[in-house]
């Protein structure tokens, strides 16, 4: 491809994807289609000669985009958001062409230098105090392995890179049944052992870790010869956001000397909200902290902002400097490859600068309290039906229900094949989850683009979608 046909492809792709943003409440929200068929259309063997971009390119409508879940539909209402505003679509595709490496500060020095200013615009945003420093990981699952890879390292006296594991003291780490399994795959990689993650008795409305359950866990553990490490604690959970008294556990940590980080992935992104912020009431206690803003702020994935209390603890645990990784001179500059795991690094920062220039804070605010207001509305809707309970009270833009079963049916099965009626249906999108043991129907409200009409549809399809599966 010559420059003349590259700039041509990419105004083609810009105006696809301004057709495809414009046009996307007509279509589904998922596809309805079966296992296999898209892979089924493609052809078995590479192409030994080049093709033309009119087929590629026509092949890409015809056999791909019918095949796609559309995250950016507004009337996304699933798992959580993973918003893509157009001008972060915009600086994706500057970022795509400039292709820059942004591992240490002398690959791209305005990668680095930008991204240290947008960390602590965004620390300053969410009214973190000062004295946090932060990364753009690529998601909450790499800034949760580089904490609990911190804690274990803490917690073996700096010994356990370089001895390894075996013959040192048995780690624990601890957290309730409402964090992600994010924190499990963690303490895998990280060879501490699932048996060794300790899971807390959880109580009230938003499901908090019990922390006298939780100190005696720890005291308990000492006294059997086992190393507590560290707290994962939670704001705003996947399954019905579950979220702990973080101020109790961070003044608990402090006593017992454990390092404690906080998971709120999704939930962070509501913190540039004054009237939220008491949802983590004593974050300022943490050790590190992980937000996404690719969740609910509109900056594309991946781009999730790690926070950290003393980075000189995560760049011990992390950092590798062979001779061809040094930038001679300058030895106090940051390298963000010491900051994660991987040492390739993309250029993250470019987006939530421009995401946070075009919108604005106030803008930005005001989709999230609209969201909630919208979420909150449908629940009340929803509750006063005869026919449909909640299960649990809105977390900021996110509840649980479920749909009475006739007499005498399963009323797990009768709930699943509800999502599965509403979704077959394609006008909206749920998830279901698990709570205390059975079915119910997560909603939440986060999508970049949604409207008050969205969610009303959302009761429409809803209802309909239930009276239809009843016998």
């Amino acid at each position: 491809m010559d420059n003349n046909e590259f700039r041509a492809w990419s105004r083609r792709a810009a105006d696809w994807g301004a057709d495809y943003r414009a046009n996307l409440r007509n279509r589904p929200v998922r596809p309805a289609i079966a296992p296999g068929e898209i892979f089924g259309s493609i052809e078995a063997s590479p192409p030994e000669t080049p093709e033309p971009m009119e087929k590629i390119f026509a092949d890409f409508e015809s056999k791909i985009v019918p095949g796609m879940t559309h995250w950016q539909h507004p009337r996304f209402f699933a798992y959580f958001p993973a918003n893509a505003a157009p001008v972060s679509v915009v600086a994706e595709y500057l970022v795509s062409v400039m292709a820059a490496q942004c591992m240490l500060w002398q690959t791209s020095p305005a990668a680095t230098e930008l991204e240290m200013r947008i960390v602590d615009w965004m620390r300053q945003a969410l009214g973190l105090p000062e004295g946090f420093s932060g990364v753009i990981q690529d998601s909450a699952s790499s800034a949760t392995l580089a904490a609990v890879l911190t804690m274990r390292e803490r917690a073996l006296d700096w010994q356990g890179n370089k001895k390894g594991l075996a013959g040192q003291g048995k780690l624990r780490v601890y957290c309730s049944d409402q964090v992600h399994t994010s924190i499990d795959r963690a303490i895998w990689v990280a060879g501490i052992g699932e048996e060794n993650l300790v899971r807390i008795p959880v109580a009230g409305r938003f499901r908090a870790m019990d922390t006298v359950a939780l100190e005696a866990a720890i005291l308990a553990d000492r006294e059997a010869g086992l190393l507590p490490a560290g707290i994962i604690a939670c704001v705003g959970g996947t399954s019905t956001g579950g979220t702990d008294d973080i101020a109790a556990v961070a003044a608990m940590a402090k006593r017992q000397g454990l390092y404690l980080h906080v998971d709120a992935a999704w939930a962070g992104s509501a913190m540039i909200c004054p009237e939220f912020r008491h949802f983590w009431a004593g974050v300022e206690g943490a050790d590190s902290i992980v937000f996404n803003p690719h969740k609910w702020l509109g900056a594309q994935f991946d781009c999730s902002i790690q926070f950290i209390r003393q980075p000189e603890d995560l760049v011990r645990t992390l950092a590798i400097r062979p001779e061809f990784l040094k930038t001679h001179g300058h030895d106090s500059i940051i390298n963000y490859s010491e900051w994660s795991v991987p040492l390739g690094r993309r250029f993250r920062a470019l987006k939530l600068w421009f995401l946070l220039r075009a919108h604005g804070l106030e803008g930005l605010r005001g989709m999230i309290r609209n969201h909630i207001a919208w979420s909150e509305g449908l629940a009340a809707r929803l509750a006063k039906e005869a026919d449909f309970e909640l299960v649990t009270e809105p977390m900021l833009s996110l509840f649980s229900f479920r749909h009475r079963a006739a007499p005498g049916a399963d009323p797990d099965e009768h709930n699943l094949r509800l999502v599965d009626a509403i979704n077959t249906d394609g006008r909206i999108y749920l998830t279901q989850t698990r709570v205390d043991g059975q079915v119910a129907i997560r909603f939440q409200a986060g999508q970049f683009e949604s409207t008050a009409a969205d969610v009303d549809m959302a009761f429409d399809v809803i209802c309909e979608c239930a009276r239809s599966v009843m016998p």
